[in-house]
């Protein structure tokens, strides 16, 4: 009973690591990823950008509460350069017509562990269109405008964070520096629109500003919109496995903070179309290890402080096929001699879940670790701790395995005792099964009188497997979506932790480890079983072989401090057995 009870486990946890497997695939599909190529940035994002009053279902640009034509625009496209901005983190591109931000690339993170090129993340070409768009739409707002986008005005056309910005300093008292790229549009009848980037040392966020002055004669009314906008090209984070194709959910996401963490896959955008009202919430667009997201920010009128103002959260597609999420704020009242100020911040970056908390409620949950998330939490905190000493990611793997298997001492070490017993116990068994078995009833009877004089539970050897399962799933969890762990090397051959072993040495030590574990169990009386189970360290040794060189680590340590553990237990067992103390 308690073998099958083990193989049943054991069978189930070889299932359910299929199911995920499946289920990964059915997120992205077995297409190869397009090589990224540095391209030559379209200065054109979109040729159908019309007014509200025009607008329809698949526009580009969002709804206004108001559609009512709006005047020409009388600013000539002067410059239509491309608008550079280099940071410490990233280098992008913004338009000057719409002031869309067309191209970033993320320095600090390489496009795969063989090169020396930074991640692009956003970009506008041929091969792919993922862009982040905002601007000023309704009754007077200049991206509802029938002659097109507004085109701003710019100084110059290259900005460096470190040689342009200013030095501030922030609440802690460290100095960094702020670049702030003002961008100006002016209408005929007096109206200002001052687009303005402000971009932070250190920091991913970018904070988008418009400011209304209106020098007019009448009044001035619009919205402020902020969007992204992608195509169905496949996720260029993915990991590539070999055979599978691992990675995690490519698709729209959104919260608010009734609701804190919503998925919507592109595909659905229409069907199950976002269409919520929310004050504090958020937007964004997800895959694997990063993500780019638009947080509404404050509305400020004259003489009056800054207040966050309730958005409305869209998705849609466009005309040709984009996939859109976006947020428009209420409508703006700017009175003739008068000034408003609405912002918004948009994220584009890695997914590191302490720098997303701070942005929304529910954007760190972007972070997807699936319904094992409290353990995976708890496991990447135990990593990161870790880390924070040893500097090695694999180390960490190593030294947290370490901490969960003291943890689960206590349980483990009692089933493990049992589990000696029946070690110990199993020529009488085997004697009891000789004698009487061809009386199944009188030999279960026998043997369960045998299990309750010796305090034996078949059962018990069950538990470290049913405590290891969830562990096992959660750290693959972690593994898959931590992007501090993406291209993490351990030491020699394993430069990617976070793929699978390219030698294949890891998962055949741990088929060794698990074969040498099983050796320590009491064997099946059944000739059947004892065959199933000297198969299944072969089996896992094959299905390890596609897992993450991480996961297979930490199943290679747990394994041998299990064989240590019961090595100890069996001889202690047998010993004091042979000198006649209870065993208990």
């Amino acid at each position: 009973m308690q073998q099958w009870a083990r193989f049943a486990i054991l069978g189930a946890m070889f299932v359910v690591a299929y199911l995920l497997i499946l289920a990964w695939q059915k997120d992205y599909g077995h297409a190869e990823t397009a090589p990224q190529q540095q391209a030559v940035v379209s200065h054109e994002v979109s040729a159908d950008l019309p007014n509200s009053q025009a607008a329809s279902a698949s526009s580009d640009v969002p709804q206004a509460n108001i559609a009512t034509p709006q005047a020409t625009d009388v600013t000539a496209p002067v410059n239509q350069q491309l608008i550079s901005v280099q940071t410490d983190l990233y280098h992008l591109l913004i338009n000057p017509k719409g002031g869309d931000i067309v191209r970033i690339e993320l320095l600090n993170h390489d496009k795969n562990k063989d090169s020396d090129q930074p991640f692009v993340m956003l970009e506008s070409d041929a091969k792919r269109t993922y862009v982040a768009q905002s601007g000023l739409i309704g009754l007077n707002g200049p991206d509802s405008n029938r002659s097109g986008r507004p085109v701003y005005e710019v100084e110059k056309t290259s900005y460096d964070l470190l040689k342009d910005a200013q030095t501030v300093s922030k609440d802690n008292g460290k100095a960094v520096k702020v670049l702030t790229i003002p961008m100006v549009y002016k209408t005929a009848d007096g109206v200002e629109i001052i687009k303005t980037f402000t971009f932070k040392q250190g920091e991913y966020p970018i904070v988008v500003n418009h400011k209304v002055v209106n020098r007019s004669q009448q009044n001035w009314q619009g919205q402020m919109f902020g969007q992204i906008k992608r195509d169905n090209s496949e996720d260029p984070g993915k990991s590539d496995q070999g055979i599978f194709t691992l990675g995690t959910f490519l698709g729209g996401a959104w919260g608010t903070p009734e609701e804190h963490y919503n998925k919507l896959k592109f595909d659905n955008f229409n069907d199950e179309k976002l269409n919520v009202d929310a004050k504090g919430g958020w937007i964004a667009v997800v895959q694997h290890y990063f993500v780019s997201a638009w947080i509404p920010g404050q509305l400020k009128l004259t003489q009056a402080n800054g207040q966050p103002y309730a958005a409305k959260l869209e998705s849609r597609k466009s005309a040709d096929d984009m996939n859109i999420i976006s947020f428009t704020s209420p409508t703006i009242n700017v009175p003739a001699g008068t000034v408003a100020e609405v912002d918004a911040t948009f994220y584009s970056g890695p997914k590191i879940q302490s720098e997303l908390k701070d942005l929304a409620v529910g954007l760190n949950q972007t972070v997807d670790y699936g319904w094992l998330w409290p353990i995976a939490k708890l496991l990447f905190l135990g990593l990161q701790f870790f880390h924070n000493i040893v500097g090695n990611w694999g180390w960490s793997i190593i030294l947290l395995t370490i901490l969960v298997k003291l943890i689960l001492w206590p349980l483990s070490s009692k089933s493990y005792r049992s589990m000696a017993k029946m070690r110990v116990i199993a020529p009488e068994m085997q004697r009891m099964k000789e004698e009487f078995g061809e009386d199944r009833m009188r030999f279960s009877q026998e043997m369960m009188a045998l299990y309750k004089r010796e305090q034996v539970n078949p059962l018990s050897g069950c538990l470290p497997l049913l405590l290891q399962m969830p562990i096992f799933l959660a750290l693959y969890w972690v593994l898959m979506e931590s992007v501090e762990l993406r291209h993490a090397p351990w030491f020699g051959w394993i430069q990617d932790l976070s793929a699978m072993d390219p030698w294949f040495i890891l998962p055949l030590v741990m088929g060794l480890t698990m074969f040498t574990q099983q050796s320590l169990n009491p064997q099946p009386a059944d000739p059947m079983q004892a065959k199933v189970f000297k198969i299944m360290p072969i089996i896992f040794t094959i299905f390890m072989l596609f897992f993450p060189a991480g996961l297979v680590l930490y199943w290679i340590v747990n394994n041998s401090i299990t064989i240590l553990q019961q090595w100890f237990i069996n001889r202690s067992v047998k010993k004091e057995r042979e000198n006649g103390v209870e065993v208990i």
